[in-house]
């Protein structure tokens, strides 16, 4: 009777667990990119209070093993990394990606301490660095030299949209920029005698052998974790690493209605759970009580 007691409490606390997910999941439906959480439970150890034993030579049958379960544990906690749909915004710095592929950021101007998002809403800042709407570096790739008509592709570095460029003897001043559906950052420059577009870098992105494994850091943003595989980096178009969507934004995964079926569903188990505590006490009460 005393087992039941703590089987039910940890029935109780699995599925208090289990509603936290659930709660984050659906207060975060409207978050930008996010990744649904879901928790999943095991059973622990369990008591055995006869052993299995086999078929006998007088014939008798096989007998199973007699065990009293202890409770139920979390299991694991899993981020539900299929893709949300796609939001129109019509804003050139807005993307989505389309496929498997995760943006890569940095909190320095070397691109050293890598962070990774699939909210792609990007920002020009005061001093031309392209950033996302915490502040973070964008990464991606630059040419070899300002007028070169592709990117140097062996090393992600910290992109920016520069108010002046300097083209052999030309100083140029920028009059408008954009980003296309691959990535690139195509700025339009000009003087008093001529007018050019720019390839100033391409947005990078990257991709993990398990990215379920990534953590999360807050701020939409994930780290690579030992389960996540490292970072393999790349363009949109590229195998495996998805296309972007120009004027969009990746909506939250989250399914409201499976979010709140498993709210019922949690929340009739922890009161079935805090019934098996009720209803053992009553039984040890009835214990006590025959000795009066």
């Amino acid at each position: 009777m005393i087992k039941s007691l703590y089987a039910g409490v940890s029935g109780m606390k699995s599925f208090q667990v289990k509603m936290d997910v659930v709660a984050n999941n659906i207060a975060n439906v409207n978050t930008t990119g996010f990744k649904s959480g879901r928790a999943s439970f095991q059973d622990m150890l369990s008591q055995t209070v006869g052993n299995a034993q086999a078929a006998t030579d007088n014939n008798l049958g096989g007998v199973n093993a007699r065990q009293i379960g202890l409770g139920v544990k979390v299991g694991s906690i899993g981020t539900m990394m299929t893709g949300g749909a796609p939001q129109a915004t019509n804003r050139d710095l807005d993307f989505a990606i389309e496929g498997e592929g995760f943006f890569a950021v940095s909190s320095d101007a070397l691109g050293t301490n890598k962070l990774y998002t699939r909210d792609g809403a990007f920002y020009r800042d005061n001093s031309g660095n392209l950033v996302n709407s915490s502040g973070l570096r964008v990464l991606g790739y630059k040419p070899a030299a300002l007028g070169d008509a592709t990117v140097d592709d062996t090393e992600l570095v910290p992109l920016d949209i520069p108010t002046n460029i300097t083209i052999g003897a030309d100083d140029l001043e920028l009059q408008s920029y954009a980003i296309n559906g691959t990535g690139q950052v195509i700025g339009v420059y000009s003087d008093a005698n001529t007018s050019r577009s720019v390839l100033l870098g391409q947005v990078g992105l990257s991709t993990f052998s398990n990215p379920s494994g990534l953590s999360k850091t807050g701020g939409n943003n994930y780290v690579v974790s030992d389960n996540s595989g490292e970072a393999q980096e790349g363009i949109a178009g590229d195998p495996g690493y998805g296309t972007i969507l120009q004027g969009f934004l990746e909506m939250s995964n989250v399914d409201l209605a499976n979010e709140f079926t498993d709210m019922i569903v949690t929340s009739r188990a922890y009161q079935a759970n805090a019934k098996t505590i009720t209803t053992s006490d009553e039984m040890l009460q009835e214990l006590i009580n025959l000795k009066r």
